[in-house]
C-alpha cells in the first residue's frame, strides 16, 4: 500500500505528472517545499482542462483547485466519516493549523461500493476487418494478452464496482455465451441481448428492460482501455445529461504546405499544419429515458440516437486521457497484444 506522501505533487509539476499519480488515487495534493497545501487536483479537473485543449505539459497550478475542502488535524475518525458523508468528495487532505499537509483521508466504505448500473457490451459484430482471425472466433473472444478482449473489459468494470452486465450477441453468439455463461466465475451477473439480425451500434438497446432506473453504460466490445468508469458515471450525473459520450483527441499532420486562397489570390501559407479533433471513443452513459426513442428490433446506430439530442444540449462529452485502443483492425490488434502486459500487468 502506498504512503499518502506518494500522492503529493510539487508546485512545478505538470498535468502529465498528475495523470500518473491519479492512476492509483482519487486526489493529488499540490504542496510547496515545506509541504504546505497549495491546492488539489482530481481526475475531473484534468478532464476539464483537456476539453479546453490545455497541454499535458502545462503547469499543474493552471488547473488545480486553489481552495480545496480540507480536514483539520487532529480529527476523530467518526467526525471524518460524518463530513465525508455530507459531501461528494471521496478524499480530503488533512492539514494542521499552519496548513501543512498531515495526511490524505480516504472513505473506504465509498471505495467498496457496488454500483447498480447496467453495463451493456456490444459484441454482435462480424469483425470483418479482422478476417481471417474472426472466421472461426468472434472478435470479443480473440485473445489479447492471455485472455479474450471481452474478459479484460469485464474485469476493468469490476475493478470500479460494476457487476451487472448485458452482452449483445449475434455473430457466433453461442461461443460467447458458452464462455461467459452467467458470469458467476467472475463474481458478476451476465445476461444477453440476442440480436436475430444485425441491429447496428444502438439497435440492441431496444431489447433492454424499459423499467431500468439507473444510467446505463454502453461500450463497444472491441475496445481496450484503462478508463475510470466510476469517474465517467459521476461526470454524467453531475451534468444531468441524457447521454455522455466519451471522446479522445485525434490529430493528423498535413504533409504539405497548406495555401489559403481568396479567388485566385493566395492569402496565407502554412507549412505542414497539425490539426486536432475530438473523436467518438465508443463508450457512452445513457439515461433510461433515451431507451424509448430507439425503435425496437430495427437497425439503429448510436449517431441516430445522439443526433436529435444535440440541439437540446443534453449530450455532454467526457475526454479520455487513459490508455485506449480499438482492436478492430489487424495492425491495431497486434499493437494491443504487444502492449498488453505493460498496460494491464498480465503476461501473454
Amino acid at each position: 500500500m502506498k504512503n499518502w506522501r506518494d500522492y503529493l505533487l510539487p508546485e512545478d509539476a505538470t498535468i502529465r505528472d498528475a495523470i500518473v499519480v491519479l492512476e492509483n488515487n482519487q486526489c493529488s495534493v499540490i504542496v510547496d517545499a515545506e509541504e504546505h497545501i497549495l491546492g488539489t487536483i482530481t481526475d475531473r479537473d484534468i478532464r476539464k482542462a483537456l476539453l479546453k485543449q490545455v497541454s499535458l505539459d502545462s503547469s499543474i497550478c493552471e488547473v488545480m483547485n486553489k481552495s480545496p475542502t480540507t480536514l483539520s488535524f487532529p480529527l476523530e475518525a467518526a467526525e471524518i466519516r460524518q463530513k465525508l458523508g455530507k459531501m461528494s468528495f471521496e478524499q480530503f487532505p488533512v492539514v494542521d493549523s499552519q496548513q501543512k499537509v498531515m495526511g490524505l483521508h480516504t472513505n473506504q466504505e465509498l471505495m467498496q461500493v457496488r454500483f447498480p448500473n447496467t453495463v451493456v457490451l456490444m459484441a454482435g459484430g462480424l469483425g470483418s476487418r479482422l478476417s481471417p482471425l474472426t472466421e472461426e472466433c468472434p472478435k470479443p473472444l480473440l485473445k489479447v494478452g492471455h485472455q479474450p478482449v471481452l474478459e479484460t473489459i469485464i474485469e476493468g468494470f469490476l475493478e470500479h464496482g460494476f457487476h451487472r452486465f448485458m452482452i449483445s450477441v449475434n455473430y457466433q453468439s453461442e461461443m460467447i455465451e458458452n464462455y461467459f455463461q452467467d458470469g458467476r466465475q467472475w463474481g458478476v451477473s451476465i445476461d444477453y441481448l440476442r440480436e436475430k439480425e444485425a441491429l447496428g451500434t444502438a439497435g440492441a438497446l431496444s431489447l433492454l428492460d424499459k423499467s431500468l432506473e439507473h444510467p446505463i453504460i454502453v461500450m463497444n466490445g472491441d475496445l481496450l482501455t484503462k478508463l475510470n468508469f466510476r469517474s465517467l458515471l459521476e461526470f454524467h450525473q453531475d451534468h444531468d445529461a441524457l447521454i455522455t459520450m466519451c471522446v479522445r483527441e485525434y490529430d493528423f499532420q498535413v504533409p504539405y504546405g497548406v495555401v489559403k486562397l481568396d479567388g485566385s489570390y493566395a492569402t496565407a501559407l502554412e507549412e505542414k499544419p497539425l490539426h486536432k479533433f475530438f473523436v467518438n471513443a465508443g463508450v457512452y452513459v445513457i439515461s433510461p429515458k433515451v431507451l424509448s426513442s430507439i425503435p425496437e428490433n430495427k437497425f439503429h446506430n448510436m449517431t441516430d440516437v445522439i443526433g436529435p439530442l444535440l440541439e437540446k444540449k443534453k449530450v455532454v462529452s467526457f475526454p479520455i486521457h487513459e490508455y485506449w485502443i480499438d482492436i478492430g483492425k489487424i495492425e491495431d490488434y497486434q499493437q494491443a497484444h504487444g502492449e498488453y502486459e505493460e498496460v494491464f500487468g498480465r503476461g501473454s
